[in-house]
């Protein structure tokens, strides 16, 4: 363990952190990146690492237990008891103070957390957002219900407490048995719409229902260092470009940019981040919906893709049409590990790639993932066979 971290409080009950206080990335994950780079002739990926402690900005967290002692953390493994982490070092300490604020106004009101087995109880999760700026917090209280009216009183606490430190309050709706987190159901309570963020330079929005990155100072390094991987002009194309960190960013240098996303949320960030950009860079612009797989023809006739997918990886569509019909460039941005392994591994195999850059951020420290930034380069001889037929 590093000297300058303090024990955690809650170990060993939270699984949260099984690398705790362990510089870099896991091992394993750095000989598989040590391998890729290998095969490609480049030396071992660098690793960027930030802040040791109060560097996470986004959390999701469990509410149960009982009204007058409510619990607010995470499942212990192989479980649903909770971890109540009121102390979490991990989290920005605006994270800690709405989980606390929550704690209070639950045993202020009575308001009920959710029990799996009886499925009842009224308050299910919390996810918080913070923005780096100000350190205001977008709060969203996970109902166990179709209306917010049960957690009215709970609202209300929170926003006698926590006031200005506030930038958006809402009730998400999620009565379906099961582990999944966030329901389809939203409604504003007070606030803004969406948490703003500064990416290099770039103001980027994020809707509650938006993925966002929880480790934003390294995130913000990942980001430009993928917009300086692009060249300059050209036809560019980001695909899961979620809420636009990365592509909003290219806008000033692309001579155009298709921005394609699949969530509302996110493409609502995106219409947001477009709208907020300057006028000549906004007619660079075009919002494509839908899912990455059914770009195919966009992809032919890109000059440079950017891909950020889910831990799964690409779509198989997309991965075999960058394969047909390569761009000049293709920048990966991947939370998963293994994935970004197989694909690569299409990839080079194919011939018409050759893998110019690797390099790992310790997005996700004292755990076994690694967010990494891979650039491929259309080799000089690839050429297209790909037909929309």
């Amino acid at each position: 363990m590093r000297p300058e971290i303090p024990p955690c409080p809650h170990r060993p009950t939270c699984p949260g952190c099984p690398r705790y206080g362990e510089a870099g990335i896991d091992e394993a994950a750095a000989a598989s990146l040590r391998a890729l780079a290998g095969r490609a002739g480049l030396t071992p990926p660098r690793v960027v690492s930030g802040a040791p402690l109060g560097f996470r900005t986004r959390a999701r967290l469990a509410v149960r237990g009982r009204a007058a002692s409510p619990k607010v953390g995470i499942f212990q493994t192989g479980t649903h008891r909770i971890a109540d982490i009121p102390r979490c070092g991990i989290h920005h300490p605006a994270v800690n103070r709405v989980a606390s604020a929550l704690r209070r106004a639950i045993r202020e009101t009575g308001v009920e957390p959710y029990a799996e087995r009886p499925e009842r109880g009224v308050l299910r999760y919390l996810q918080v957002a913070v923005e780096r700026a100000g350190g205001r917090a977008q709060v969203v209280l996970v109902g166990n219900g179709d209306s917010p009216e049960p957690l009215a009183p709970v609202f209300a606490a929170l926003e006698r407490e926590l006031g200005e430190q506030l930038q958006g309050l809402f009730w998400n709706g999620n009565s379906t048995p099961g582990n999944a987190i966030l329901g389809p159901r939203w409604e504003r309570i007070s606030g803004e719409e969406a948490l703003r963020e500064s990416v290099a330079g770039v103001d980027v929005f994020h809707p509650p229902g938006a993925f966002g990155q929880s480790h934003p100072e390294l995130f913000e390094s990942l980001a430009a260092s993928a917009r300086r991987a692009l060249p300059d002009g050209g036809r560019a194309l980001e695909l899961y470009a979620g809420s636009g960190a990365i592509g909003l960013g290219v806008l000033a240098r692309a001579e155009s940019l298709e921005l394609n996303e699949l969530s509302p949320h996110g493409i609502r960030g995106l219409e947001l981040g477009i709208a907020a950009r300057p006028g000549r860079e906004r007619a660079r612009a075009a919002l494509v919906r839908g899912d990455a797989a059914a770009q195919l023809e966009r992809i032919a006739r890109a000059d440079a893709v950017i891909v950020d997918p889910p831990r799964r990886g690409l779509d198989h569509a997309v991965l075999e049409a960058l394969v047909a019909t390569p761009p000049e460039t293709l920048v990966y941005v991947s939370c998963g590990l293994e994935s970004l392994v197989r694909d690569s591994a299409r990839l080079l195999d194919s011939g018409r790639w050759s893998l110019a850059a690797l390099d790992a951020w310790a997005l996700f420290p004292y755990t076994a993932h690694v967010e990494t930034l891979a650039v491929f380069r259309r080799r000089p001889e690839a050429r297209s066979v790909y037909s929309p037929d």
